[in-house]
């Protein structure tokens, strides 16, 4: 990656961890730094980041947003789920909560002013992974998930769904929903695609 500096803590199971890759040429305290930052900053920053557990902490959220103005950054707009961070745990004992984001300089927005998050599902943590597109409001759209009548005949389809909810815990609750949502969409649509290939255009020859 041609950087001149670097810094690894290893995870603990899939809790921590971090890596950091750094140019010499990076002057933090140059307020004109064209700069970025994201990952997890365990801290709720408006009462809508937040489901279940403790009552939302007013002084950390007030101490967040003075940090922004200090530093002169910016969060970037995000899309996809409403939080981050699930303590993975059912009914009412389960918080959801929005940790991780992506903040940056005016300098750099100045760069990147299409520059969009998108928050996708939590594989092998509790995070969920946040993904970066610096020209993502040009990003082509996909086709809108749509489930066939005629896969309902197919054993494989009944199998995918039970297997995907039952690997996610089984909860339909808030929080968790989308997750188990998304992680069936994209195993339907890949075996779809492998079972049928284009076969599979013949049954939409109806739509426009």
């Amino acid at each position: 990656m041609n950087m001149d500096n670097v810094f690894y803590v290893e995870p603990d199971g899939i809790a921590g961890g971090l890596a950091l890759w750094w140019s010499q040429v990076v002057k933090l305290n140059d307020v004109n730094a064209k700069w970025c930052i994201m990952g997890d900053t365990n801290i709720v920053a408006s009462p809508n980041e937040k489901y279940g557990g403790s009552p939302f902490d007013h002084n950390n959220a007030k101490w967040f947003h003075e940090f922004l103005e200090r530093t002169c950054l910016m969060e970037i707009q995000s899309k996809g789920g409403a939080y981050t961070w699930l303590n993975q745990r059912s009914e009412e004992d389960e918080i959801c909560e929005k940790l991780d984001r992506v903040l940056s300089s005016l300098e750099w927005d100045f760069l990147f002013p299409k520059a969009i998050v998108v928050i996708d599902a939590a594989i092998a943590s509790d995070h969920a992974s946040i993904v970066m597109l610096t020209n993502g409001m040009l990003k082509k759209v996909k086709k809108d998930f749509k489930f066939e009548s005629s896969w309902l005949i197919e054993e494989e389809c009944s199998r995918i769904v039970k297997e995907e909810w039952t690997n996610a815990g089984g909860r339909h609750l808030r929080g968790t929903f989308q997750v188990n949502l998304r992680r069936t969409k994209v195993k339907l649509r890949k075996w779809s695609k492998e079972k049928f290939g284009k076969n599979r255009l013949s049954t939409n020859n109806t739509e426009d």
